[in-house]
């Protein structure tokens, strides 16, 4: 008698179960809002510091940004996805740039196709304000999950810890609710789409604010066009090229990062 009543709870438990799992709704398709922050502060210290150090002027100009632009920069931009292929646009930015410290990493300027099926991707970046189409193969992280868990933009995220580019460290939160390897920039290759990405020792960091499910147009989704064809390894050659002479190794060194990024 005992056996046969658990067999009949064991039997409500994986039909309840069954049904949830039925129950639960996906994502393939739409558009999610990011918003990304940089510490422009940490910034000039990690590209200029040497200079702040040994100049008084360049001290001066950075004693006069902090009294005149916030800490924090933030800008706003899209990632509409469908069919395994996303397309990340810069949508709009605070304006909070300073002509006397250029920092490249916290502008919002790329615009990012990814075609997640075929791990390609095109990149249009600004340098000097000259666009160039950087094409080449997805980025490559390492990726480690984790057991925590943390709410983005409505969804239960999970936690994975990452290194790209042999040094950089990645902290991103994913939802396997929205089943798309992608992410914010270039960011991809968890089970799931990535709503959160922070770089700890960059000072920056993408997170989503708000996930619209909805049938994307054909012809939404294209690779964009404007700009100088090259790949990652060309694109570090014209950098070396374009910022020669132009500071000491650290300054070339972290440039050459976020560019990169």
């Amino acid at each position: 008698m005992m056996k046969r009543r658990l067999t009949t709870i064991g039997a409500l438990l994986f039909t309840c179960n069954l049904l949830c799992a039925q129950n639960v709704h996906f994502i393939n398709s739409g558009t999610i809002e990011f918003e990304k922050s940089a510490n422009t502060y940490a910034m000039i210290k990690n590209l200029y510091g040497k200079y702040i150090e040994e100049q008084g002027l360049t001290q001066q100009a950075f004693d006069q940004y902090k009294k005149t632009k916030p800490q924090f920069k933030v800008s706003i931009s899209t990632l509409t996805f469908s069919d395994n292929k996303t397309l990340f646009s810069p949508v709009k930015d605070d304006n909070n740039s300073n002509s006397f410290f250029p920092i490249p990493l916290a502008e919002q300027n790329n615009v990012v196709y990814t075609d997640l099926l075929a791990k390609t991707g095109t990149s249009q970046k600004t340098i000097f304000d000259q666009p160039f189409l950087v094409k080449d193969s997805l980025r490559k992280i390492k990726w480690k999950i984790t057991d925590e868990n943390r709410e983005i933009a409505g969804y239960n995220c999970r936690r994975a810890n990452g290194l790209m580019m042999d040094s950089i460290y990645v902290v991103a939160f994913y939802t396997d609710k929205i089943p798309v390897s992608g992410g914010p920039e270039s960011f991809s290759g968890l089970p799931g789409m990535i709503l959160q990405v922070a770089l700890p020792h960059e000072n920056v960091i993408w997170r989503a604010t708000k996930v619209t499910e909805a049938e994307v147009p054909p012809g939404v989704i294209t690779v964009p066009k404007k700009g100088k064809a090259l790949n990652n390894k060309q694109l570090v050659e014209t950098l070396r090229s374009l910022y020669k002479n132009r500071g000491n190794d650290n300054y070339m060194n972290t440039l050459l990062r976020w560019y990169m990024l």
